[in-house]
């Protein structure tokens, strides 16, 4: 068999295991692929993009429909042509999954926990439970009612959280220190009783399964490659990835299972990244257009990614 029908092979059943809902699978593309070049791009080549994925015309425009309607996108109608690109809120919501999805390597814990007290002043029970569900999409825990606590977020997050919602003058924050005292039992079971390891460890578990063989395949094609296979793998790994990494809660290694997965399928995610990178910005520069003409060069903060994995790639 040629080596480029291996990784084919590989493709075809890497779309059969990864759910591609067509508005999901547009976002991942938008953040992934069209935010480093600007953020816009014709409609009409993001359906000639995505064609191999499995999606057609009709799908990609509804799931565009819903992103304006979701003020993800906004339209610029140019003559008989569509371009859309992202809105401030839209650009604010893959500017936070960008920090958690591309981020290198956590730094070393230094022992400390932030915990935020909802309930020490009256707060609108709408605005309690806005709170509740962003922190919790930032990998906070309820150790207890109206009490959410995480051991490695930035401070600096969460001040922007508050001051987001308003509330910054209605919580109470502190910070703690972990103690002799405590067993390391101890801390492990109540780390386990504030977030659900198990199913989160199983979801790295078979993203580990899908890609490995996919690794292993671009070692065999190595040159072989083309860029249309390696935008494929690189957007469905990233699709993949996101969906099990946005669910994480990013804890410290100190404080996670022995031998957790999430750390190997990173190792494995940005291997792959970087094996794919560069081609597959060939074929996405080839493919989108913008209303100025062709995309522009990636921005900085895109050869930054996974701490610095990309080359520059020119324009065809």
């Amino acid at each position: 068999m040629p080596r480029a029908h291996r990784l084919d092979d590989q493709i075809g059943r890497l779309r059969e295991a990864v759910p591609l809902r067509a508005k999901s699978l547009i976002v991942t593309i938008y953040g992934d692929s069209i935010l480093p070049h600007g953020g816009s791009t014709w409609l009409g080549s993001l359906i000639r993009l995505v064609a191999p994925l499995g999606l057609s015309e009709r799908m990609v425009r509804t799931a565009v429909f819903r992103l304006t309607r979701d003020a993800w996108l906004r339209p610029q109608p140019v003559g008989r042509r569509s371009y859309y690109s992202l809105t401030t809120e839209g650009l604010r919501r893959f500017e936070r999954a960008h920090q958690r999805i591309y981020a290198i390597d956590q730094p070393p814990w230094d022992g400390g926990w932030l915990l935020v007290f909802t309930n020490a002043m009256p707060l609108d029970p709408d605005a309690r439970e806005a709170l509740r569900r962003d922190l919790l999409w930032q990998g906070f825990g309820n150790v207890a009612p109206s009490v959410l606590a995480h051991p490695g977020v930035a401070e600096d997050s969460l001040r922007q959280t508050l001051d987001a919602h308003g509330v910054a003058d209605r919580v109470v924050v502190l910070r703690g220190e972990g103690h002799p005292l405590t067993d390391p039992a101890a801390r492990v079971a109540l780390v386990k009783s504030c977030w659900d390891l198990n199913t989160l460890g199983a979801d790295y578990g078979r993203f580990l399964d899908r890609f490995r063989p996919v690794w292993r395949a671009l070692e065999v094609v190595g040159s072989a490659c083309t860029p249309e296979q390696a935008f494929l793998v690189r957007t469905l790994l990233i699709h993949d990835y996101r969906r099990v990494l946005l669910r994480d809660p990013l804890l410290p290694v100190e404080v996670l299972p022995p031998d957790w997965p999430g750390l190997a399928a990173r190792r494995l995610c940005r291997s792959i990244y970087r094996a794919t990178g560069a081609l597959a910005e060939q074929h996405i520069m080839a493919r989108l257009d913008t209303v100025d003409g062709p995309l522009p060069p990636a921005s900085a903060l895109f050869h930054a990614r996974f701490g610095g994995v990309m080359e520059e790639v020119s324009a065809p």
